[in-house]
């Protein structure tokens, strides 16, 4: 068991198919994210750019000031939140998840677990939870909404 830190990226992924409670289901009740990473999700919303879903659920971690310090120094080549949630993961010592690539290399070079969409529908197909074909059309959902997938099919990844 470990804990999850997760960027607006896969959020609003999750938001799209109207399913975030797969993100717990797969998780578990270690799962965090950031004011900053709330902020740009409700922005999202508000704007009619992500349907508006219940993340009740979510914990939300207020950064201290070595948080907010980093977070500022990410923001240098990181966007607000994929910052506030990447210095908060290595404040946690969690795994960072976001689908950007940058993000996801930065994180990697400060030697942080990552993960993202597709690990977490890797993992409910794992589990059990979700059939590889239900998890594909989630899949498809999310790239016909903007999620630019390095594959088209988790199939590729179960090898």
């Amino acid at each position: 068991m470990g804990c999850y830190i997760l960027d607006t990226t896969v959020l609003s992924n999750f938001a799209h198919v109207r399913q975030p409670h797969l993100i717990r289901q797969a998780l578990g009740v270690h799962v965090f994210t950031t004011p900053t990473v709330i902020a740009e999700l409700t922005m999202g919303v508000d704007a009619g750019f992500v349907p508006a879903c219940d993340w009740e659920w979510l914990r939300i971690l207020e950064p201290d000031e070595g948080v907010a310090a980093m977070a500022g120094e990410f923001q240098r080549v990181l966007d607000a939140g994929e910052a506030a949630s990447l210095a908060m993961a290595i404040h946690r010592g969690c795994a960072f998840l976001s689908d950007d690539l940058a993000d996801r290399r930065l994180a990697a070079s400060q030697s942080v677990r990552v993960s993202g969409t597709l690990g977490i529908l890797l993992k409910l197909v794992k589990m059990g939870e979700l059939e590889l074909t239900e998890a594909d059309r989630l899949l498809g959902e999310m790239m016909a909404k903007g999620y630019r997938s390095p594959v088209s099919t988790l199939s590729r990844l179960l090898l």
